[in-house]
């Protein structure tokens, strides 16, 4: 395997995760392209050029660029219009390919839905194999956020994803539950199914001193410190982070737990259909007498810099309605800060409860406000926590996601390729 055409068509792997439609999927992107360029692998990601000052290609290092396709406005584009720019990101990228003579690629990853329509597309154009990685799965997001997929996505998505995981060579998922997810709700075909957890970058995630933290990101030292980081969306749970806030202080009071009351850090800005209406919902919660003085949002940050907030935590809150995988709260394990997260999708693999954290079957604010008491009250538990959490999080690496999804691409490479039923 020498080339691989990497298809992120909405978010660029550049962009700041934590706004827009920036997340976890930029990180996911960006690190794995990174890690297969240094293992040998020439990576092209193309992404849809929405912005007049993005350059046609950008060298990001050594083998890994990104090229930014025309189709459409150099503008930011509903998500809802995006698909009917589907096609002519297919024809934008197909054309670059085919500039790269007996140079060009030997197989194509996808990268969420509207990506896997283009994959699907050039697949057949271009006899490659294709590999997709979803990311949010329509299905999953309308048993648990039905408003955020009404708003946001076209009726066909549902059905688009199931054609394309009915002719990908492989579907990457994150865990054991998303793939268990894809054959239930999509009947993929178990042999095409591939788990493949993401990595973490411990060069820039790792556990560190929390005074010296609190000072890097100016939050008080003496306060026990909550934090949320995130795109601010309902999908996210950022309002459950704050009535668990509200809750906390009478509870740490009833416990006899004397000092300051707790903060919470809210780090990430609006996304989606309804993440304005969000954001102002938050910051209104935020200014009620039992809360006010006790939030601070803060806008998304540089992985560098949101390591330091990491470590600057005493609980990374993660009360997500859904989640594929759940970087945070792997980022935040890496950083020694126990996670208290809800007991849905790839935080179920990523938390190990009772040990690094602790996860919540019913999301509600009592829950977590109870957990959250039981790591701020007891410094031997927090301790424990923090270092199991560091140890569990060293077991995921970009360089092994890599390396696992290097041997795949050769296996597919050899085969016949999947054809449409």
């Amino acid at each position: 395997m020498r080339r691989l055409a990497i298809l992120s068509m909405h978010t660029c792997p550049l962009a700041q995760p934590g706004t827009g439609d920036g997340g976890g999927m930029n990180v996911y992107v960006r690190e794995l392209a990174a890690a297969l360029a240094r293992s040998g692998i020439h990576c092209d990601v193309y992404t849809r050029a929405s912005s007049p000052d993005e350059l046609e290609s950008e060298a990001v290092e050594p083998g890994f660029v990104v090229h930014h396709v025309e189709a459409g406005p150099r503008a930011a584009v509903p998500k809802e219009r995006l698909p009917s720019l589907v096609e002519d990101f297919a024809a934008g990228v197909a054309a670059h390919i085919a500039r790269l003579g007996d140079d060009g690629p030997e197989a194509i990853h996808a990268n969420y839905w509207l990506s896997g329509v283009a994959g699907h597309a050039l697949k057949h154009e271009l006899g490659l194999p294709l590999v997709c990685t979803f990311h949010t799965l329509d299905r999953v997001k309308a048993e648990c956020s039905a408003e955020e997929v009404a708003a946001a996505e076209p009726a066909r998505r549902a059905a688009a994803e199931a054609e394309v995981i009915a002719c990908s060579d492989a579907v990457l998922a994150s865990c054991s539950v998303e793939a268990a997810q894809l054959r239930s709700l999509y009947d993929a075909e178990p042999g095409r199914i591939a788990v493949m957890a993401p990595g973490v970058d411990h060069a820039i995630f790792g556990p560190g001193n929390r005074r010296q933290a609190r000072r890097a990101v100016r939050q008080p030292e003496d306060e026990p410190l909550l934090l949320f980081a995130g795109r601010i969306q309902p999908l996210k749970g950022a309002d459950l982070a704050l009535e668990t806030l509200a809750l906390l202080e009478p509870r740490l009071r009833a416990s006899g737990r004397r000092g300051s009351p707790p903060r919470l850090a809210v780090v990430g800005g609006p996304s989606g259909p309804h993440g304005e209406e969000a954001a102002a919902r938050l910051r209104e919660r935020a200014s009620l007498p039992d809360l006010a003085g006790r939030v601070d949002f803060v806008p998304p940050q540089p992985h560098e810099l949101l390591s330091t907030w990491y470590r600057a935590a005493d609980v990374c809150l993660v009360p997500s309605r859904s989640e594929s995988f759940g970087l945070v709260a792997l980022e935040a394990a890496a950083c020694g800060t126990p996670v208290v997260a809800a007991e849905v999708g790839g935080l179920r693999s990523l938390v190990d409860h009772g040990r690094t954290g602790f996860l919540v079957p019913e999301r509600r604010a009592e829950d977590f406000a109870s957990y959250v008491e039981r790591i701020l009250s007891d410094q031997t538990l927090a301790t424990a926590f923090s270092r199991a959490a560091a140890r569990r999080a060293r077991r995921y690496t970009w360089a092994a996601a890599a390396a696992r999804l290097r041997l795949l691409l050769e296996e597919l490479t050899e085969r016949q390729l999947v054809e449409c039923g």
